[in-house]
């Protein structure tokens, strides 16, 4: 995993860094909220370990910025000394995953970062990202540019196996075998459909994403024009 631990307590950091580094992980820390934000904004990281008490910017803040920014499903563990049920649930307010009250031990901070991890995963298999477009297997929403884009089942449907495929051509044959199995309507439907489609996930941006491959098929992919 790739941690980003961020404690103004800099022995409680050494700590975590020794611990974690001997199974294998890799960290970066910040001392602070806003250096803590910018580093989880710019960096790829598995779980971010976040004190709640922090010089500049405090943990519930550092937590809602990114929860309201780029980095919306980062697993974040809050680590504080408050152990009441309202602070607790001021921090599952602010976005965090799981809280983890101090002094704690070592074998259970790891252990809670790898549930978050493994939980983790399981989430980014249920989406689909290609370029600013995402869709959730799990919730069958869809976005573009973080604003939602409303699809009919069909349209839905198209979607999935275009952005499985991406940027890979999905044949015509494929799509209405996808849709209707042998029993394909005798009417252009899919051409309706995909037209519909486009529709819906270009508007909000303007920029094209569903390419017609002429004899071919159809490609869902960022332009690079």
């Amino acid at each position: 995993m790739r941690v980003l631990v961020v404690d103004d307590n800099r022995d409680i950091c050494q700590n975590i860094g020794d611990y974690l580094g001997l199974f294998g992980h890799v960290l970066d820390f910040a001392y602070n909220g806003p250096h803590a934000l910018r580093l989880a904004l710019a960096g790829e990281y598995d779980v971010i370990v976040l004190d709640l008490m922090l010089p500049g910017m405090d943990g519930l803040d550092v937590c809602r910025e990114l929860r309201a920014g780029a980095k919306p499903e980062v697993p974040v563990l809050m680590l504080t000394a408050r152990d009441t049920l309202p602070d607790k649930l001021d921090g599952f307010g602010a976005g965090t995953d799981d809280y983890l009250v101090k002094p704690f031990a070592m074998q259970e901070l790891l252990a809670r970062l790898h549930a978050l991890h493994d939980r983790r995963k399981g989430r980014r298999a249920q989406r689909l990202v290609v370029g600013d477009l995402t869709l959730d297997k799990g919730t069958r929403e869809v976005s573009r540019g973080g604003r939602r884009v409303p699809l009919n089942p069909v349209g839905f449907r198209i979607l999935e196996r275009m952005m499985e495929a991406s940027p890979t051509v999905v044949t015509r044959t494929e799509l209405e075998t996808l849709l209707w199995g042998d029993e394909c309507p005798a009417s252009d439907a899919l051409r309706s459909h995909l037209y519909q489609l486009r529709r819906a996930i270009e508007t909000p941006t303007g920029e094209r994403m569903l390419h017609t491959v002429h004899g071919v098929g159809y490609q869902l992919a960022v332009c690079d024009d």
